[in-house]
């Protein structure tokens, strides 16, 4: 739903959990449109979204469309229709696998962007991109199928977190660089430029979702 405003570029009311996930992966639609995008929810849980606020009660959501998923795609507004399909399947592997279920929102944005069929360069699949080794690792038969990449993700996350001590930077550098990698640099996130990154963005998102407040 879109509403027009006179001289203001359209405001966009987005009702679905995991859209607050993407607010700030909206793409723009010209090359000259603006490329920050801001948020509120309101008393009602209902999130607005517009790249010209009205007042304070709207904060920067600040990922760029320019970043790529690790699985290589640009971020944009298609992962709005993508992302709430999946919403009770996350929900139900964070239960089953005692994990926060906008943390695992938040690997699955910045991991595949919610495409089911993604595939990285180095072979990881799906959503959550599990490599072959870690997919075979927790009984996974079709990584491509959402319940069961997101089960075995989940009990994947589960796990790292248990053996890092609860440490959630750790646990994610240990997801995207492998937990040999942690061990090797004395339990501290590798100096990958990749892994660098990739924790900081995952935590970025996962704030958005967990912290912002809602409009009284």
């Amino acid at each position: 739903m879109e509403l027009g405003f006179p001289d203001r570029k359209p405001l966009i009311i987005m009702g679905p959990k995991t859209a607050l996930l993407f607010a700030a992966l909206l793409a723009a639609a010209s090359a000259g449109a603006h490329s920050r995008i801001y948020m509120y929810v309101d008393a009602d849980g209902v999130k607005h979204y517009t790249d010209v606020p009205d007042s304070n009660r709207y904060k920067l959501l600040a990922l760029s469309p320019r970043d790529l998923t690790q699985s290589g795609e640009h971020y944009s507004a298609t992962m709005l229709a993508r992302g709430a399909q999946y919403d009770s399947i996350i929900e139900k592997a964070a239960v089953s696998a005692s994990v926060e279920p906008n943390l695992l929102r938040a690997v699955i944005v910045v991991e595949s962007g919610f495409n089911c069929r993604a595939v990285s360069k180095r072979g990881a699949v799906g959503l959550m991109q599990l490599m072959p080794a870690t997919a075979s690792r927790f009984g996974v038969s079709n990584p491509y199928d959402p319940k069961e990449n997101i089960h075995a993700g989940a009990r994947y996350l589960k796990f790292l977190m248990d053996r890092f001590g609860q440490n959630v930077r750790l646990a994610l550098a240990a997801y995207n660089a492998g937990e040999d990698a942690v061990d090797r640099n004395g339990g501290q996130i590798p100096p990958f430029t990749e892994t660098m990154a990739y924790v900081p963005k995952v935590l970025r998102i996962y704030r958005m979702l967990t912290d912002q407040p809602r409009a009284t």
